[in-house]
């Protein structure tokens, strides 16, 4: 496929139609900018200094003006110059054909790239991150681009980003200067395209195609499918390019990702994406978009495929994961409206919810119902989307995780307040208490904030307080960090000193620590043991195993022969003889803890097992009934089930 016509003019045609549009309706400005850059080549003629470009005459050169194409919300989106250059194609048809994935007088291929060019991955921050990256992987797949093993093979270098805050933005910028140095040094006749991709990309998208000779591409978490052909923009004008659009209902449903580590038997699913809560110190609604999600039936088929795969754990993604609402069709008509309330009274929003569609509560019932031996957890929920009818399903199905993120930020009341977080401590207080009062044994875990916009000591006292009282298993623990466009960052002022801060910080850690020994150290040696999904050999010992509980947290045990089912303990009892298996990957395994610190666990492997196995031998010894006595006890209904209907909760072994 070859180019009809110059790139370079075409988008100079885009930004100038799309100018004279601003002007007419008022609503959108250039979405180009400009920078200084060596001309291209000498010109025989003066040009017209009015649009931009360099003069020469004789000898004698000038910097040429070189515009960068940005598309973005604020400006003419790549749809646009899509369509402007497509005017001018020799087939007038191609005009209705055009979508930034489908370009069909557009190659994908440039000079240098197309078939078998190769890309490598950085991947930088959060679980949406790496979600993110297998879709981007599907997508240079679809286009003929080939993974490439180690970056020196690379054509291109994408950087998936994460802009929550400044350290994760630091790490980027040093990353891009250590690109830069291969460049412009020995690498420099092969060196890659670098493209910064993600939330840093919407946030900083003019900073980064400034920075002399760092980045080639930028690219928002909404705009992924132009990928091959932004690829194709740059290296076809050498500018840099960029598409930052927002989308208000993209979420990839119809791309199976690619699995960065098809080994594991563990995956991530994103469900929705965006955010509407706007709290005040976060940054994700400006780079992420408003909240959407996907149609019930594309979840349920990724898992199906994932369970036919052999995974034994998938972790359902979004911003706001229990914030899900499926608002398709189907969606609204096979609702039984179970689950939209909020919290408890104690929590609010700043935006007006919205009624009807699927919710969260719904969609997990669904999912857990496929695959009864396939472990579910979901990250990251919000406190405000914890309706009683979730808490209950989470306590009937032994494959739901009995582990929940519950993110506090702070303890003070205020504080909160102005953070917009939309509830109190004491409301905070009560959603605990609900939690663990229906989902026993729940292992909770929290992200704070210490030095936010006006915080005091008395603040502080508070927060502390909160985390003694709450002990949790788990804790993000971070320092506020001021973004621009934030409503902190445009109307609060950043007045904690640094060092208080840190001094804070350092307090709310060792506070953490203290109450998560207290929790794990509970835990050791409980009859029952714990229910762990072998992850792999230990980092710190490769003769030993480690796994993850039902709790999220991590046991580390030898590599013993084990008995093949915890069954077959009873029939060992009584005969004093059994078969051993050994510990394979990917294993449930029945692990005794034996000792705990505030990070992990040490323990003793006894047999494998199933998540339908292990729910009944708890239950029947919570029930105090003979060790030796096995026969299937059932598990709780939840009223979500004996209400509605939804399901069965019975579980194979």
């Amino acid at each position: 496929m070859r180019l009809h016509f110059s790139l370079l003019a075409a988008s100079a045609r885009a930004s100038r139609q799309s100018t004279r549009t601003a002007a007419a309706s008022g609503a959108r400005a250039l979405a180009t900018t400009t920078n200084t850059v060596p001309p291209v080549a000498s010109a025989s003629k003066p040009t017209d200094t009015s649009k931009n470009a360099a003069t020469t005459s004789g000898d004698t050169k000038t910097p040429q003006k070189k515009q960068h194409l940005i598309f973005g919300n604020r400006g003419p989106s790549l749809q646009d110059f899509l369509n402007s250059s497509a005017s001018k194609a020799d087939d007038p048809k191609t005009l209705a054909e055009v979508t930034p994935d489908n370009v069909p007088y557009l190659s994908v291929k440039g000079p240098k790239l197309g078939a078998g060019a190769k890309y490598f991955v950085e991947v930088y921050g959060c679980q949406m991150n790496v979600n993110d990256t297998e879709i981007l992987m599907a997508i240079m797949n679809g286009a003929g681009y080939v993974k490439a093993e180690d970056q020196s093979e690379a054509d291109i270098v994408f950087l998936v980003t994460c802009a929550i805050r400044e350290n994760a933005e630091s790490r980027i910028w040093n990353r891009l200067a250590d690109l830069k140095r291969k460049k412009l040094g020995s690498m420099k006749e092969r060196a890659p395209l670098v493209g910064v991709l993600g939330c840093m990309a919407e946030r900083l998208k003019d900073k980064l195609l400034d920075s002399d000779k760092m980045v080639d591409l930028v690219c928002g978490p909404d705009a992924y499918r132009s990928i091959p052909h932004l690829l194709s923009i740059s290296e076809t004008t050498r500018q840099g390019v960029a598409n930052v659009m927002l989308s208000a209902d993209e979420t990839y449903a119809d791309i199976v990702p690619v699995r960065i580590s098809p080994e594991s038997f563990s995956a991530h699913l994103s469900i929705m994406r965006g955010c509407n809560n706007m709290c005040a110190f976060c940054v994700v609604p400006f780079t992420r978009g408003n909240e959407r999600s996907r149609a019930v039936d594309s979840i349920l088929q990724e898992v199906r495929q994932l369970s036919d795969q052999g995974i034994k754990e998938v972790t359902l993604l979004g911003q706001n994961v229990n914030s899900y609402r499926d608002t398709s069709e189907d969606g609204i008509q096979r609702s039984a409206g179970i689950g939209a309330e909020l919290s408890n009274p104690g929590f609010n929003t700043i935006y007006k919810r919205k009624d009807g569609g699927m919710r969260f509560t719904e969609l997990l019932d669904r999912v857990s119902l496929i695959d009864p031996e396939m472990r579910i957890r979901f990250t990251s929920p919000h406190p405000k989307d914890f309706p009683t009818a979730l808490l209950h399903l989470m306590a009937s199905r032994p494959n739901i995780c009995s582990q929940i993120h519950m993110p506090a930020q702070s303890g003070s009341t205020a504080v909160l307040s102005r953070m917009r977080r939309g509830y109190s401590r004491e409301a905070y207080f009560e959603l605990v208490d609900t939690m663990r009062s229906i989902v026993p044994g729940v292992a909770l875990s929290s992200d704070f904030i210490t030095g936010f916009c006006g915080e005091t000591e008395s603040d502080h006292e508070d927060t502390m307080d909160l985390m003694r009282r709450v002990e949790y298993e788990m804790a993000y623990m971070f320092m506020y960090s001021r973004r621009e466009g934030t409503h902190a960052g445009r109307r609060l002022q950043d007045d904690v000193p640094e060092d208080v801060k840190l001094r804070r910080l350092q307090d709310i850690i060792k506070i953490f620590h203290k109450g998560a020994e207290n929790r794990f150290g509970a835990r050791v040696g409980q009859p029952a043991g714990e229910c762990i999904l072998v992850e792999g050999r230990s980092k710190r010992d490769k003769s030993r195993w480690i796994g993850r509980a039902d709790g999220g947290f991590k046991i580390v045990f030898d590599d013993d022969l084990i008995l093949s089912s915890i069954e077959s303990s009873a029939t060992a009892a009584l005969s004093g003889t059994a078969g051993r298996v050994p510990i394979k990957l990917g294993d449930y395994v029945q692990v005794v803890t034996t000792s705990a610190t505030s990070t992990s666990f040490q323990g003793k492997a006894l047999a494998r097992t199933t998540l339908g196995e292990f729910s009944r031998y708890q239950s029947r010894l919570a029930a105090g009934q003979p060790a030796l006595s096995f026969r299937p006890v059932s598990a709780p209904s939840s009223p979500l089930i004996s209400n509605v209907g939804l399901g069965s909760v019975e579980m194979q072994s």
